[in-house]
């Protein structure tokens, strides 16, 4: 089929070399021009396992074009997805406005002698988003077009995207009418999964639904590890006799310093914002939320205990993107650390195997902060280590070193990497969450 994706963010990239590794034919737009002469290169400007790889051999191909043309994407495209990015405002709700703006130019661009389009939210959007892209290209659109609007959530997941991606665990997509359905199915037809057909309003809720309940497990696991350090449980095997319950399941079952990232975040603010345009005040995310903010001011807390005033400190810190295998830094819980420590004066030093440079660009981190030339200098004279993301390499670290190069073998980890049996038998003073 001939796919047009109006974006080229995270979603909107991953999703058109996806879609073109599959067979279908794609042109990307976007509206920022050095973006797509990069792309057509064959160049990516995120770090995503597997995705530049792809997006060079289908632009080699033909199956994938870049441009910054809406009208030849509405053009080109029998089913046009939007993809822009959904920010959120500073009560928490969503701010539609590139939604807004490309449903416009969608329309302008729309020709009755296009035949049926579909129009579809990539983007992830509050419930009854739909509705409104609908009426805004009723509205700018001339006589005569004939179109439809639908939902398609994604559900994808930093880092391991590109395989959501082609293996996805279920599709879903809402509707308003059989036609709209059969282009969709068409589209997914080389994808081996479960096919979900919904109205629109059901497939926007499942998204920020979706993302909430992932969050709240994340909350519930750290809520329990507190009751396990008061106790002296071992979280680590509360959460496998948990997750050994098929009803619950092990993944995100993960004691740490919390969610971050892009999307959970703002997804878990979103939907309470629409819970409560609707009238229904949603006190148990409030609760995810506080806990998540929590668990990392009672992290520093224990610092402090053991360092009694972090003015002057130095401490090197391990990870600044939010999670392993991406480069991302946006709710970095890491980076939100790091300033903590640094508005009280400490030192901090930092490195990341990924997230350097979007650190730098993008990571607003205060003044005091370095970065490390690698993992182990980043240990030179320091006082203590942080471990703020899982990347496997800090897993994997050389003990050894660790204590040879810091000025006391102090670890503090976030993400309980480490055994506390080897940490102890190196000699190295250790702390983790909920152990």
């Amino acid at each position: 089929m001939k796919l047009s994706i109006i974006g080229t963010g995270y979603v909107g990239l991953t999703t058109g070399a996806c879609f073109a590794e599959v067979g279908h034919e794609v042109t990307c737009v976007d509206n920022n021009q050095e973006k797509v002469d990069m792309l057509l290169a064959g160049q990516i400007p995120i770090y995503e396992p597997g995705l530049e790889e792809i997006v060079k051999k289908n632009v080699a191909a033909g199956r994938l074009k870049f441009t910054t043309s809406t009208a030849d994407g509405v053009r080109d495209g029998e089913v046009v997805f939007i993809a822009v990015p959904t920010p959120p405002q500073a009560d928490g709700s969503v701010d539609l406005s590139f939604i807004e703006k490309v449903a416009r130019e969608i329309a302008e661009s729309l020709k009755p002698e296009y035949g049926f389009k579909v129009i579809v939210d990539k983007s992830t959007v509050p419930v009854k988003t739909g509705q409104k892209v609908g009426e805004t290209v009723r509205r700018y659109a001339p006589e005569g077009v004939e179109f439809s609007v639908a939902s398609n959530p994604e559900f994808l997941r930093e880092g391991c995207a590109v395989d959501d991606l082609l293996n996805p665990d279920r599709i879903v997509f809402g509707v308003d009418n059989e036609k709209a359905a059969d282009l969709m199915r068409r589209i997914y037809s080389p994808f081996n999964a479960p096919v979900l057909v919904t109205d629109i309003e059901s497939a926007e809720l499942i998204k920020h639904a979706a993302n909430s309940f992932l969050a709240l497990k994340i909350s519930y696991i750290n809520a329990v590890a507190r009751v396990c350090e008061k106790s002296g449980a071992d979280i680590e095997k509360v959460a496998e006799g948990i997750g050994m319950d098929e009803r619950i399941g092990r993944r995100f079952l993960n004691a740490g310093l919390g969610y971050g990232g892009s999307c959970f975040p703002k997804d878990v603010k979103a939907f309470i914002a629409i819970s409560e345009s609707l009238g229904y005040p949603f006190e148990l995310l409030k609760q995810v939320e506080q806990i998540n903010d929590d668990q990392r001011k009672l992290f520093l807390d224990r610092i402090r205990e053991k360092l009694w005033v972090l003015q002057e400190k130095k401490i090197a810190l391990w990870g600044l993107a939010f999670k392993q295998n991406t480069d991302d830094v946006r709710e970095s819980v890491a980076i939100k650390l790091a300033n903590d420590m640094l508005k009280e004066g400490a030192k901090v030093t930092g490195w990341d195997p990924q997230g350097m440079e979007t650190a730098k660009r993008f990571g607003n981190l205060g003044e005091g902060f370095t970065y490390g030339d690698d993992m182990y200098s980043c240990l030179d004279g320091a006082e203590v280590l942080i471990i703020g993301t899982e990347w496997p390499e800090f897993a994997n670290a050389d003990l050894e070193e660790i204590k040879k190069r810091m000025r006391n073998p102090l670890v503090f980890d976030g993400r309980n990497l480490m055994e506390p049996e080897n940490m102890a038998a190196a000699g190295i003073e250790y702390y983790s969450i909920g152990r």
